[in-house]
C-alpha cells in the first residue's frame, strides 16, 4: 500500500500523503487545477533522484518524503521502496514545479491525468 492518495475532483488534482508521510513530508494536502499538469510518466523508482536540497522532509532507507529545491525548481516527493512512481510536471504553480509519488496504481494515475488533458 502507498503512502499518497492521488485523486482528480472537480477539475482538480488532488495529493494527500496519508499516515505518517503526512508528518514525514510535513504536507497535509497538495490541490493543483488539472490544467496546470503538464506532463505525467510512469517511471521506475531508482530512475528519478530528488535534486537539490530538502527542506523540510525526510530521506532514509529507501524513504523520501518532503520538498527539495534546485536552480530555482521546487519538487515534492513522497517515495516509498524501489517500485514505480508516478511523476507530474506543473506549469505556474505557486508551491511546486514536480511531483514524484508512490501511489497504489502508478498507470491508473497517469492514465487519469492524461485524460484530463495533460501531456506526457
Amino acid at each position: 500500500m502507498s503512502g499518497t492518495r492521488v485523486t482528480v475532483t472537480g477539475g482538480n488534482l488532488v495529493v494527500e500523503p496519508k499516515g505518517l508521510d503526512k508528518v514525514w513530508s510535513f504536507t497535509r494536502r497538495i490541490v493543483v487545477p488539472t490544467s496546470a499538469v503538464k506532463g505525467v510518466s510512469v517511471r521506475p523508482a531508482a530512475d528519478v533522484r530528488p535534486r537539490g536540497r530538502r527542506w523540510p522532509g525526510l530521506r532514509l532507507f529507501g524513504k523520501v518524503s518532503g520538498r527539495f529545491v534546485s536552480d530555482g525548481r521546487r519538487q515534492f516527493w513522497n517515495v516509498s521502496g524501489r517500485g514505480d512512481v508516478v511523476v507530474i510536471r506543473l506549469a505556474s504553480q505557486p508551491r511546486f514545479d514536480e511531483l514524484v509519488l508512490t501511489v497504489d496504481d502508478p498507470s491508473a494515475v497517469a492514465g487519469e491525468l492524461h485524460r484530463q488533458g495533460s501531456s506526457s
